[in-house]
């Protein structure tokens, strides 16, 4: 029987937390009934919450690390999407 870690159970729940994200995103998006749209908006937000959690979590115990940016990589994209803002 295979143990799984817990880096590989917690970028599975991830894997499936995005997942989530992305279909609800697209049903909230092509609703018609605004009762409905308002139901799908709540439970994406809801999806987020979760898969941010998971994030975090996975982040605080050093299985999904993200490097600093770069100050001028940051200042390009605050031009960029500013620009696009326009």
């Amino acid at each position: 029987m295979q143990e799984f870690t817990d880096k590989e159970i917690l970028a599975d729940g991830l894997s499936a937390q995005k997942s989530a994200t992305e279909k609800f995103n697209t049903f909230a998006g092509e609703c018609v009934h605004t009762d409905l749209q308002g139901t799908m908006m709540n439970i994406l937000e809801q999806e987020h919450k979760i898969s941010n959690d998971v994030f975090q979590m996975m982040h605080q115990r050093g299985m999904y690390e993200t490097p600093p940016a770069e100050e001028k990589k940051i200042t390009e994209a605050k031009q960029k999407f500013s620009q696009s803002m326009k």
